[in-house]
């Protein structure tokens, strides 16, 4: 039998029929199915679990956020987060920003091990398995300037000395490697810190030309600055490298200005120079007769490089919150302060003296030598500290009131900005209600940003503690629920809670933290 008429009637069953039998649309074939979008916002990618796939897929780097609703870190992230993207989009840059709705998405969550919001990783080339946590800035620039450097180089290669010189002309810091050998690992190390030090620009050789022209014989990163000295080199060691930690701390510390005037673009700077010790001169900016100390204050400074920070505050900007922290009022200026940031020691010198250089130099040994007794700040008692249920306590009556061996003091640490302290305010007025007639039971409460404490120093607000009376004043934290029925539970049980059987729902792991629990990050000084 001939089976050419077969074959030509099979292709035209199969013409008509089309695919798994279904009948062609009027516009001829059946079209292919369209291929999955995934939704956007201002931007940013918006993923779910069935999403995040396709996404890492299609985006070679993608910088993702989870974030909670409720979460107000992450509302005040939100516009710069999408100002990002729209500067990432206008250079046509590979990477995209995205961001996933933790609560909604448990088994997300759970994936990356996302415990607080919000929480940003980095993935690279679809890597589902090896993302890297976001630690850059939370503002536009920043966030984009991060990613620049991880998909793009973090320093610029440098041929000639007119682009040297041109790099070094642009910005008031600028940071040059220069290597014999591209390849080695110093180079590797010098790149990573690049990638973080956003603040920096960077750049890189091997021309023997340039090493000439710097005055350089061998591997030697250098710091170049309009400012102070000018230049500031850091040879790499030949026997044990470039160590990343060191040349960390020397950026840090030779791209501050010997004397930094404090305002909010420098503070985060001066915070992040790793410098323990901060001499403070407190100015009146518009006044000649203070402008004029600002000589032997500089002058004074060079012999403490990288031991003692100089920074100039002037009383008569935006600096109430500084003068506060350190009890100093506006008209006691030109005054002196030294503080060590590790233990929030501070120090005043002893005599009222002229401000010279000679004066700063001897005041910085004499707090350096231990031969400066640090000062406390204490608010005056009021005079009707005891009058209502909860005492109002201060630097000046804490001892006299906390370590009572007779009474059992129950203490708020507050600050008066704190949202997390005015949460909780009624329950703990409730509470001192409640307890009034006891009279072996006390509820006091003490403003830590006016008062410091010779016992011990409070960082997060609130913070609360328990003073049992009897000797060997014993201080116990409380790390639980902030509501009347549990405070009363550890008051009745003699600054303990009793012990209770946990139940399954509160054994299931969550990212959430309850709104009540001092488990949640405290505000922080």
């Amino acid at each position: 039998m001939d089976s050419q008429p077969l074959l030509v009637l099979l292709l035209l069953l199969l013409r008509v029929s089309g695919p798994r039998g279904q009948e062609p649309g009027p516009g001829g074939p059946l079209e292919v199915p369209l291929k999955e979008e995934i939704p956007e916002e201002d931007g940013i990618l918006v993923l779910t679990q069935h999403t995040l796939g396709l996404a890492l897929r299609e985006h070679p780097a993608l910088l993702v956020e989870f974030y909670a609703p409720w979460c107000g870190h992450c509302k005040a992230l939100a516009p710069e987060y999408s100002k990002a993207a729209a500067l990432l989009a206008a250079e046509s840059a590979q990477t995209r920003l995205a961001k996933v709705d933790g609560p909604a998405e448990p088994e997300l969550t759970k994936e990356f091990a996302v415990t607080e919001y919000p929480t940003l990783k980095f993935f690279r080339d679809g890597n589902r398995t090896h993302s890297e946590e976001y630690t850059g800035p939370r503002e536009a620039k920043g966030i984009a300037e991060w990613l620049r450097r991880r998909v793009g180089s973090s320093a610029t290669r440098l041929e000639d000395e007119e682009s040297t010189q041109a790099l070094i002309d642009a910005q008031e810091v600028v940071v040059i490697g220069f290597f014999q050998d591209l390849q080695d690992k110093d180079v590797a190390t010098f790149l990573a810190l690049a990638q973080d030090a956003l603040d920096m620009t960077f750049g890189l050789t091997d021309r023997p030309q340039l090493f000439q022209k710097f005055g350089l014989t061998k591997d030697t990163v250098v710091l170049f600055k309009k400012f102070d000295e000018g230049r500031a080199d850091f040879p790499v060691d030949e026997e044990l490298g470039l160590d990343q930690a060191d040349l960390s701390y020397f950026l840090l510390t030779h791209s501050l200005h010997l004397v930094t005037e404090y305002n909010s673009e420098t503070s985060p700077k001066i915070f992040a120079a790793k410098i323990l010790n901060h001499l403070l001169l407190f100015v009146n900016q518009t006044l000649a007769s203070h402008r004029e100390l600002l000589a032997g204050f500089g002058e004074a400074a060079p012999p403490f490089r990288g031991q003692v920070l100089f920074v100039v505050v002037d009383v008569g900007a935006d600096n109430s919150h500084v003068l506060q922290y350190f009890g100093v009022k506006a008209q006691e200026a030109p005054t002196l302060r030294f503080i060590n940031m590790e233990t929030t020691k501070k120090y005043t010198p002893a005599d009222g003296g002229p401000l010279t250089a000679a004066s700063v130099t001897a005041f910085c040994h004499a707090v350096l030598g231990g031969k400066v007794k640090p000062y406390l700040l204490s608010q005056e008692v009021p005079p009707d500290w005891d009058q209502r249920p909860v005492k109002t306590l201060v630097g000046k009556n804490f001892e006299q009131v906390a370590f009572d061996e007779t009474k059992n003091v129950f203490i708020k640490f507050y600050a008066p900005w704190c949202t997390h302290c005015k949460e909780m305010a009624p329950a703990w007025e409730e509470l001192a209600e409640k307890y009034k007639d006891h009279e072996d039971i006390v509820i006091a409460e003490l403003d830590a940003t006016a008062n410091e404490l010779e016992a011990f120093t409070v960082h997060g607000f609130p913070t609360l503690k328990y003073f049992p009376a009897g000797p060997g004043r014993k201080v116990i934290e409380y790390n639980s629920a902030r509501d009347v029925e549990t405070f009363s539970k550890f008051l009745d049980n003699g600054g303990e809670l009793p012990a209770e059987e946990p139940t399954e729902e509160s054994l299931a792991p969550t990212p959430e933290t309850p709104a009540n629990s001092t488990s949640e990050p405290k505000e922080e000084l």
